[in-house]
């Protein structure tokens, strides 16, 4: 039995880091708070509702296009995620596990697209999507997304830790090289996988600035381009911006209680990973 005290250093460590994990927590729960609260009851500085109603979430369902904004948001951020994990993995594999000319210039292009700020690709992106009648369209919010540079070099450095000879050994067996991608190189990289689907998710839930530019129908909206017309829709009343936002949170929530060990491991192994 392990009977050594602790230090007074870590208690104050204990402290420190509780102190500013009630801070980061406090934000959410005065949203969360909000979104119960009626009329000057928002104005209240008390955390409790005066007045706790439901009446909100109700209104939110009923007198507005959230259904429509929530279940945008969902699809273009499911739909994405499977095409980042895709691509991200077959391109990483490629660069790590074959030898081919151009191999390396290839990887820096990929590479050099995470040096170019998002703001300088909006207008020729809306310029394609115009030409090709992608305006207020699915594709037209996800096509900027479905691959990454950050997946494909996250996976590439995460294959070169899968032993080449597994993969001969399957190329002995007469497995084609997709088989050998999917059914051997894949299952080893889980962690990477877990990691990337949660780092491309909850960036597509949170994207503002391009669904907004490529889309003009209200119906079109995603989530955080929904809320911003909150303001003008129920003339500032904030109750009903809270209560969105706090439905908006439930996904990401409910990926991350699931998820959580494979998140930690992930971000843990990509900081190892040379």
């Amino acid at each position: 039995m392990n009977t050594k005290k602790k230090s007074p250093i870590e208690y104050v460590r204990v402290l420190v880091l509780a102190v500013l994990g009630l801070c980061m927590l406090f934000p959410f729960v005065w949203m969360l708070a909000t979104s119960f609260k009626q009329g000057v009851d928002v104005y209240n500085l008390s955390i409790i509702p005066a007045h706790p109603t439901f009446g909100n979430y109700l209104r939110l369902l009923k007198s507005s296009e959230f259904p429509w904004w929530f279940a945008n948001s969902f699809f273009v951020g499911m739909a994405v995620t499977v095409s980042v994990l895709f691509f991200d993995s077959l391109v990483g594999f490629t660069l790590c596990k074959y030898e081919f000319r151009g191999k390396q210039l290839i990887f820096l292009l990929i590479m050099s697209t995470m040096m170019v700020p998002t703001e300088m690709l909006v207008i020729p992106w809306y310029v394609m999507s115009n030409q090709l009648n992608w305006l207020d369209s699915y594709w037209g919010i996800m096509f900027p997304g479905l691959m990454s540079g950050f997946g494909t070099f996250l996976m590439r450095q995460f294959f070169t830790g899968v032993p080449n000879d597994l993969l001969d050994a399957g190329r002995i067996d007469g497995l084609n090289e997709f088989y050998i991608w999917s059914r051997i190189a894949i299952p080893l990289v889980k962690p990477a996988l877990a990691a990337l689907a949660i780092f491309s998710f909850i960036g597509n839930w949170n994207a503002f600035m391009w669904p907004l530019i490529v889309s003009n129908k209200i119906r079109m909206y995603t989530l955080p381009v929904g809320l911003s017309f909150f303001n003008g829709e129920f003339q500032s009343q904030w109750e009903m911006v809270m209560t969105g936002a706090s439905v908006a949170t439930i996904p990401v929530f409910i990926v991350f209680t699931i998820f959580q060990r494979q998140i930690i491991q992930g971000i843990a192994l990509t900081g190892v990973k040379g």
